[in-house]
């Protein structure tokens, strides 16, 4: 082999001049082998997860007007706040919903705002703004939330024998522990009562002795106190002083002495009951095991609490899962006793794990498939140099994700398994071409190899830049799927960029390296000739007939627009279903249920009871918990639909754990379905909507299908929400329907007669602080018990049993500032009204939402959306107009009642939309591309 380099004077261009310097050079090794080092730190270092890192700031603002009706808060509170955080730079969208008392605004920022910045802007426009505030109105709380925490590992305590309060107290000490791993984010615990001081008061036991609620209040504050009051020197020392002391038993509070009647004292004990115990039942979790669980303890409903555990931005998903696991394992037998189980009802880690290792192993497959091709095609010694260079592209394709902070998760693995087909490209160019420069001159040499590299570099840098300028525009995609997207572009423009390095740099070095023989490679040509002719026959007698005679030319045009446009009918005859994503395929699913508003929270668990019993005997159920009056730690779904704020006890949700899915059958999907037909009876036995809630293959919204309806009063927009509904309904279309509207439901009102209180010299404040200490566990004091994780409520109340019934309640003695005790009875009477509507905004505007669930063959939002429009072509408003949904944004005229289709289709049009402005402006650019490389605008064009 001659290393004869004959090419000096020739303009060698930037392939030409790398391969020049590279191809014989030992650095050229040193190069490959640090560049697969630095791929495998890359591949160790960067973090696993499932989904890609995706920054969407949520910033929740609670805001309490005790005493208002939902439209004073709506009004007097909400609407200015909703104004000022509208200004805020970067924010996209504002959501309220207004309440009898209370509001909670959510400001929704641009994906990609940093969150500590966005809560800076959010509490500094508040501060700002704080003169605005009328009196009355608490200060705002503001409440961020993230994709950060959302848990990633979730454990369920159950036990047949502990109650649910001792087992919020093993939670809460195992999460003390959990905490301490390396990495972990926010934790918290879900269920079980809190173990408190109950001080039960009798409004009989109070009137009898004359003493008031609020003296036991003001008794038992202010003895649980200790403070330093000075110091003394005695007997050459300096000593401290403290008076008084903390409660710490039962004793400590029954034996306070509340008031003295007739020279006797009047102990606590006289006029309530004191005892340490869980607090009132306000929420209920339950463990219920299913016939795909593998444990030899079944759960049919057992008292419980979750335990769920987040993790810090960037961290590895997979390792603190595993971390987590391991250490739950070494506690067992020691913290965590032995009649208490821990069941995994959640694990992202191992989720993710495996859809990484299952996208990993696609990836060895395909550069497999790809070496086997270029073997089949070229022989074996080109194969082991792609089989080479496949790898160090890949590697620092990773390691450049981790160098920009993104994550190893199933969109990057996707974009290095989309991208290897166009990596090797390059490398298949290149040797081809070195292969039939050294045929061409009958002899091997390096000179030769280098001017092969010059000869196609141009081309290639230009395919390279073509195709970068293909993906490219994926980047360009806005709102939360930009992020799901930009892995494809972001690191296929990398791996390109890299693989056409890799071509100049490694390939040649790599021929020389394993040269085969010039009889070798005649033979190659020989049988590639053989191969051609049979080709070039083929296309020759095809493709001539197009050119020269005209009949087949114009048949061959027309045919193929007649293709065209009956491949784009498919869509309109729906003979090829459109959907944005497909449907994942999880091992978990969920239940929302929605009891009448007002609903107890006994009825709420005994529907979600019913429901379970049914789904436990689906074959591919490995667990079901039920959680009534509170909500399931959330998902990134829950983070978007604010399901963590669903505490009321008319709420309740299940969450359904699969077998794994390579141990059944059937999708997440055809499981979900049948569950629905399952517990559709019993939810209509109830008087309840639910919705069976799949984890969505791309951004969470807010259900798929969204009718946001708009008008000028509430009357106008409740009439078109709830005919809105029924249209949903009517169409055939969608199922778990439902609207956002409260249902009708009263409310308890005490109306003082202000002249009669007046008359007894007694304020409208007093009779509001005596029914606020009796009706909802006013919390007096709290008491540091020893080794306690949290301090222990000291709570005063009058019985459930006692104040439900208002007959009963009516002795309840006011304190009157003429002295003695008033019945309240004397002082007004409980009235029953209509509890206030909820109010919705968004974006300033009034608003109510309808919702609904696709479902059957054509599961995508837009054919349910289609048959609802169809439905509307006979419906007119109150003003006798028709009605239309608009597509693209909200209704210009909101004077009149109209409506805003929203949910999944907002995704999906403005997915299509950027890219399709993205995708213009690339073609613009790949044909300035081409023009440069070919100087003319015909071919190009062409």
């Amino acid at each position: 082999m001659s290393d004869n380099i004959k090419n000096d004077e020739v303009d060698l261009g930037i392939a030409g001049k790398l391969t020049k310097a590279f191809i014989t050079s030992p650095l050229s090794i040193i190069l490959f082998f640090a560049m697969l080092g630095a791929g495998i730190i890359g591949l160790i270092s960067t973090p696993r997860q499932e989904d890609p890192q995706i920054s969407v700031p949520m910033i929740d603002l609670f805001v309490e007007y005790p005493g208002a009706s939902s439209d004073e808060v709506a009004n007097i509170v909400i609407k200015p706040l909703e104004r000022l955080m509208s200004h805020i730079l970067g924010v996209k969208h504002v959501y309220s919903v207004s309440d009898k008392g209370q509001g909670i605004i959510t400001v929704e920022f641009d994906v990609g705002q940093e969150m500590n910045a966005s809560i800076i802007k959010v509490r500094d426009k508040m501060l700002a703004n704080l003169d605005f505030m009328p009196p009355g109105v608490r200060s705002p709380l503001i409440k961020p939330k993230e994709i950060d925490d959302v848990p990633i590992i979730n454990l369920t305590l159950w036990s047949k024998s502990l109650d649910d309060g001792q087992l919020r107290s093993l939670g809460l000490e195992l999460l003390q522990q959990l905490e301490k791993i390396k990495d972990t984010n926010n934790g918290f615990v879900v269920g079980g009562r809190k173990e408190i001081f109950h001080i039960d008061a009798y409004p009989g036991r109070l009137a009898g002795y004359g003493v008031s609620i609020q003296q036991i209040a003001g008794t038992v504050g202010s003895a649980n106190v200790s403070d330093h009051t000075g110091d003394i020197e005695l007997n050459g020392y300096k000593m401290e002083v403290y008076s008084g002391d903390f409660f710490k038993k039962v004793e400590d509070i029954e034996n306070l002495v509340v008031s003295v009647k007739d020279g006797m004292p009047i102990y606590v004990r006289d006029v309530a009951d004191v005892y340490y115990a869980p607090e009132e039942t306000d929420h209920m979790v339950n463990y219920y095991t299913g016939k795909a669980n593998k444990t030899n303890i079944k759960a049919t409903g057992e008292q419980a609490v979750t335990i769920a555990i987040a993790k810090k931005f960037g961290s590895n998903g997979v390792a603190v899962a595993e971390n987590i696991l391991a250490r739950v394992e070494e506690l067992k037998g020691r913290l965590i006793p032995d009649n208490v189980e821990v069941s995994v009802t959640r694990n992202y880690g191992k989720s993710a794990k495996d859809k990484v290792n299952a996208l990993l192993k696609k990836l060895f497959i395909a550069t497999g498939a790809v070496t086997l091709l270029v073997w089949f095609a070229l022989g074996w010694r080109p194969a082991v140099v792609v089989t080479l260079v496949i790898p160090v592209v890949l590697l620092m394709t990773i390691f450049a994700a981790w160098i920009l902070g993104m994550t190893i998760d199933r969109v990057s693995l996707f974009a290095l398994i989309f991208s290897i087909g166009i990596l090797v490209d390059d490398a298949i160019v290149v040797t081809e071409n070195i292969y039939r420069r050294w045929l061409i001159d009958n002899k091997i040499t390096i000179g030769t190899a280098i001017d092969a590299v010059r000869e196609v570099g141009n081309p290639t840098i230009l395919a390279t830049f073509t195709v970068v300028a293909a993906l490219v525009p994926m980047a360009a995609v806005s709102g939360m799927m930009g992020p799901y997207m930009a892995p494809i572009p972001v690191l296929g423009s990398v791996a390109m960029m890299i693989s056409l390095f890799a071509a100049f740099v490694f390939t040649p070095y790599f021929i020389m390296k394993f040269v085969p023989p010039l009889g070798v490679l005649h033979k190659m040509h020989e049988k590639e000739e053989k191969e051609s002719k049979i080709l070039y026959a083929f296309f020759h007698s095809t493709i001539s007939k197009l050119f020269h005679i005209k009949a087949y030319g114009w048949g061959f045009l027309i045919a193929l627009f007649i293709a065209f446009f009956m491949s784009m009918s498919m869509f309109y005859t729906t003979t090829v279903p459109v959907k944005m994503l497909p449907l994942d395929n999880k091992s978990e699913f969920g239940v929302v249920l929605d009891m009448a508003d007002g609903t107890a929270l006994a009825n709420t668990a005994s529907t979600l009871h019913k429901m379970a019993q049914v789904l436990r005997n689906i074959p591919e159920v490995v667990a079901i918990q039920s959680y009534a009056g509170t909500a399931k730690p959330f998902d990134f779904n829950g983070l978007v639909r604010h399901y963590y704020l669903r505490q009321n006890s008319s709420e309740g949700e299940l969450q359904i754990q699969l077998a794994e899915k390579s141990d059944r059958d059937r999708s997440s999907h055809e499981i979900a379905l049948e569950a629905r037909q399952l517990i559709k009876q019993i939810a209509a036995d109830a008087g309840a909507n639910y919705a069976v809630v799949e984890m969505p293959p791309g951004p969470p919204v807010l259900r798929p299908v969204v009718a946001e309806v708009y008008g000028p009063d509430k009357a106008t927009r409740r009439k078109l929400a709830n005919d809105l509904t029924e249209m949903f309904k009517e169409s055939g279309t969608m199922t778990d329907i439902d609207n956002l509207m409260r249902d009708e439901y009263p409310v308890i009102n005490f109306q003082v007669d202000t002249e009669k209180a007046s008359r007894f010299g007694v304020s409208v404040q007093t009779i509001k602080e005596t029914l606020a200490m009796a009706m909802r566990s006013f919390n007096v004091t709290t008491i540091r018990l020893k080794n306690a994780l949290e301090p222990s409520r000291v709570c005063l109340k009058v019985p459930l049993s006692k104040r439900s019934q208002l007959s009963y309640l009516t002795q309840l003695p006011v304190p009157s500032q003429q002295g003695g005790m008033i019945p309240i009875s004397e002082l007004g009477s409980f009235v029953y009204k209509k509890q206030d509507d909820l109010i919705f905004h968004k974006d300033l505007a009034d608003v109510e939402y309808v919702l609904g669930e696709p479902i059957g063959r054509l599961s995508a939002p837009i054919y349910a959306m289609f048959g609802v429009d169809d439905l509307l072509l006979r419906y007119q408003t109150v003003d006798g107009k028709e009605l239309q949904g608009e597509y693209l944004g909200p209704p210009e005229d909101q004077t009149v009642p109209g409506f805003e289709w929203a949910g999944e289709w907002t995704v999906t049009y403005e997915t299509f939309r950027d890219m399709g402005t993205a995708f213009g402006v690339a073609l613009v650019v790949i044909y300035m591309l081409v023009v440069w490389q070919f100087g003319n605008f015909i071919i190009p064009a062409v």
